[in-house]
């Protein structure tokens, strides 16, 4: 009588099991769609093996030198940010040169948000990205990992 072959058992990860590290990634000359899948790859937990859809098993990312973030084609002149103010007609229209100039972490912030999924677990894996403008961060306790990509 031959014996069966056994599948391997697949082990989901739970919050629990889960060890955090932080990475820091330098925005510096990086495309931002490129750089922005990445980031919501890591603090997804895409990168690691033991990847589990259904919990949180992502890691916290530092993203620094935002303001030398880089968009190709004609976006720079053409891409439009809109968010609505909640009042009738409050529709409001920022140029991507104009956000640059003013807020230059909301860029990378978005562009991270639009690539992460809709649903719970997202909100709190989103919630471990920091995004500065230069080189000083505050989360020097969680000894952050510096990433080269």
């Amino acid at each position: 009588m031959m014996q069966k072959a056994r599948q391997p058992k697949t082990i989901l990860k739970k919050k629990a099991d889960n060890q955090r590290t932080w990475f820091v990634f330098d925005a510096t000359g990086k495309t931002l769609g490129r750089f922005a899948s990445e980031i919501s790859k890591v603090l997804r937990g895409k990168h690691k093996p033991d990847y589990t859809p259904s919990s949180d098993t992502g890691d916290g990312v530092i993203v620094i030198h935002a303001d030398k973030i880089v968009v190709t084609g004609a976006k720079e002149a053409q891409k439009i940010y809109k968010h609505h103010t909640g009042f009738m007609s409050g529709l409001v229209d920022t140029p991507y040169r104009v956000m640059k100039a003013r807020h230059p972490e909301r860029i990378i912030e978005r562009a991270v948000k639009g690539m992460m999924p809709k649903n719970r677990i997202a909100e709190h894996q989103y919630k471990r990205l920091r995004v500065y403008n230069d080189d000083k961060y505050a989360e020097v306790a969680q000894n952050p990992v510096v990433v080269n990509i």
